[in-house]
């Protein structure tokens, strides 16, 4: 599978003539400048600087897409080791979130630029550059974006991806793909799983499930399954968390587990946000007979890394999480997780 063209143009590098960008792009990201680095939170193999740099012409047919990490061996990404993905942007604005540097993607308005302590950002043609090669990660370009951004992205095909990947081999079951929403991506992922898979390895979708799963039957064909988040069960409540209603979350929880598609259905408990309670009798009655093969994990809201309206927000009592992994026991599930 390859992405369709569309108008817009990647940028060139070391005056090499520009591509055309595909349905997976947003917007024209500049990659990271430097020689590639190795670190905790993006794997990268040893390349020279135009290989790090100048990605797509090694593969100029493939899909594209902005990744905001890659984290290379993560133990709560799924079952066992895994290789997680981070692709940049979201479709809904969770009050929760404690990853909002990704949900939108960059728009070079340069403000992060002069305060970066280690000057690893820069501008050309209008566009922020970062040089990884001199970061020093202290985030602080994500702590003065007022757009919920961050100028820390790598455009990256599918192969590429694919590669740093496999390079974690044997050490890794599989990998994940997360984001923001992967889902806005879904050739680039047709494209990733079928590199990952005939090298061995099998490939989660970690999904807020606001995209109708129905419609990429052949992407699930690629996947071990999906991480469905259930953030709240009645609209009102979803709505009041992240702005949009839970009717293709729905829709996607019976899908997903009709097609043995389900790896883990997650609920996030919250005080005064969400309806959690309703959501694990909703997710129960839903599943019917499949609820004694599913495993659900309820997670307390902590508000680390939280910016917005609930970054003051208490977490939930343990006697309240007890009392819930009780309900959920008592529905009959296959397994319950409390984190």
């Amino acid at each position: 599978m390859t992405c369709t063209a569309t108008e817009t143009t990647l940028g060139a590098t070391r005056g090499e003539a520009a591509r055309p960008a595909t349905a997976s792009d947003a917007t024209p990201y500049p990659t990271a400048t430097g020689d590639a680095a190795t670190s905790v939170e993006a794997s990268r193999p040893e390349a020279s600087h135009d290989e790090a740099t100048n990605s797509g012409a090694t593969h100029p047919t493939g899909c594209v897409a902005p990744v905001n990490k890659i984290i290379p061996f993560s133990l709560v990404d799924g079952p066992g080791s895994r290789t997680a993905v981070f692709l940049q942007g979201c479709n809904i604005r969770c009050a929760y979130c404690h990853n909002p540097e990704t949900q939108v993607e960059c728009i070079s308005c340069q403000a992060c630029v002069k305060p970066c302590p280690a000057h690893a950002l820069s501008v050309a043609d209008g566009k922020v550059v970062w040089d990884n090669s001199i970061c020093i990660n202290c985030d602080n370009c994500i702590k003065v974006c007022q757009h919920k951004s961050t100028p820390k992205i790598e455009l990256l095909s599918a192969r590429e991806v694919a590669d740093r990947c496999i390079s974690n081999m044997p050490f890794i079951r599989g990998i994940t793909t997360s984001g923001g929403e992967c889902m806005l991506r879904p050739d680039f992922l047709h494209e990733l799983f079928t590199y990952c898979n005939a090298a061995g390895l099998n490939c989660l979708i970690d999904s807020n499930g606001t995209i109708d799963f129905t419609e990429y039957r052949d992407l699930l064909a690629l996947s071990a399954g999906v991480m469905l988040d259930v953030k709240a069960w009645d609209d009102q409540w979803f709505e009041h968390l992240t702005g949009e209603n839970g009717v293709t979350v729905r829709k996607n929880l019976a899908f997903l587990a009709e097609q043995n598609k389900l790896e883990e259905v997650r609920v996030i408990v919250t005080e005064g946000w969400n309806d959690a309670e309703a959501a694990v009798d909703g997710i129960a009655s839903t599943l019917g007979e499949k609820v004694g093969q599913t495993r659900i994990r309820l997670m307390k809201f902590r508000r680390f890394g939280v910016r917005g309206p609930m970054e003051n927000s208490p977490s939930p009592s343990d006697k309240r999480m007890q009392a819930i992994e009780s309900q959920a026991r008592n529905l009959g599930f296959g397994e319950v997780v409390v984190s």
